[in-house]
């Protein structure tokens, strides 16, 4: 049986140069973290480069999604795209809205935050996946953005640090879940703390494996309201 692999994709400021060329001076690239998770928030983030800047494709050497990239890595990019961004932005959605609105309704709140938070204010979006019908900006919504676009890989590296800081916050308040070391995503570890303890305030209780431990333990989640939504801005 044959295998095809998946394409090796190098992120790129082409579509970012063409949108320059038609007066898009500050284009945003704009990815989430956290969708997939049983615990904690949707994290998104916005970022805008200086696109007049010759060295930055070579600044930025290496920046690609940031599922593709170690901690390690993820962490020196963090700080080098604070350094070298015009702006940079996250929004938050906390798990009360994930079950509210569903993860994507969520997702779209979280990017709109980002969004409204970046200074100065973006003038084009290049979104990772998930278009914003309801944000009055030209924008591009398209799969893998993030290995393909340099400056929404930048945004997925900001939005997947920043959520990552959080969870292993979120461990000192609730240390029996282990959310340092699986961030809140459906991991054997988790799950098993999942069962044992029954959910705690963070836990998304509209997803499956939340409602399966809820039901066990025949005992709701704690109403000990959740951590604050992220901050923005550049650091």
């Amino acid at each position: 049986m044959s295998h095809v692999s998946r394409p090796n994709f190098t992120p790129h400021l082409q579509k970012e140069i063409a949108l320059l060329k038609q007066g898009y001076y500050f284009v945003a690239g704009v990815d989430e973290a956290g969708r997939g998770a049983w615990a904690g928030p949707v994290v998104a983030a916005a970022v805008i480069l200086p696109l007049d800047r010759p060295d930055l494709p070579e600044i930025l050497t290496g920046l690609t999604d940031s599922k593709k990239l170690s901690a390690k890595r993820r962490d020196i990019y963090f700080d080098l795209i604070q350094k070298v961004a015009l702006t940079v932005a996250v929004g938050a959605a906390e798990p009360q809205e994930v079950d509210s609105l569903n993860v994507v309704g969520a997702t779209r709140r979280a990017m709109t935050r980002a969004i409204h938070n970046l200074s100065p204010a973006p003038t084009y979006l290049l979104l990772d996946h998930l278009p914003l019908p309801d944000v009055p900006l030209p924008q591009q919504a398209f799969p893998r953005a993030d290995s393909i676009s340099l400056t929404v890989a930048a945004a997925s590296v900001i939005a997947k640090v920043t959520r990552d800081r959080l969870m292993i916050e979120q461990h000192g308040r609730f240390p029996a879940y282990h959310f340092d070391r699986h961030k809140g995503y459906g991991t054997a570890l988790h799950r098993a703390a999942l069962n044992q303890n029954g959910p705690c305030p963070i836990h998304r209780q509209s997803y499956g494996p939340v409602k399966t431990a809820m039901n066990a333990a025949k005992v709701p989640a704690a109403n000990e309201p959740a951590a604050p939504p992220a901050t923005a801005g550049p650091q």
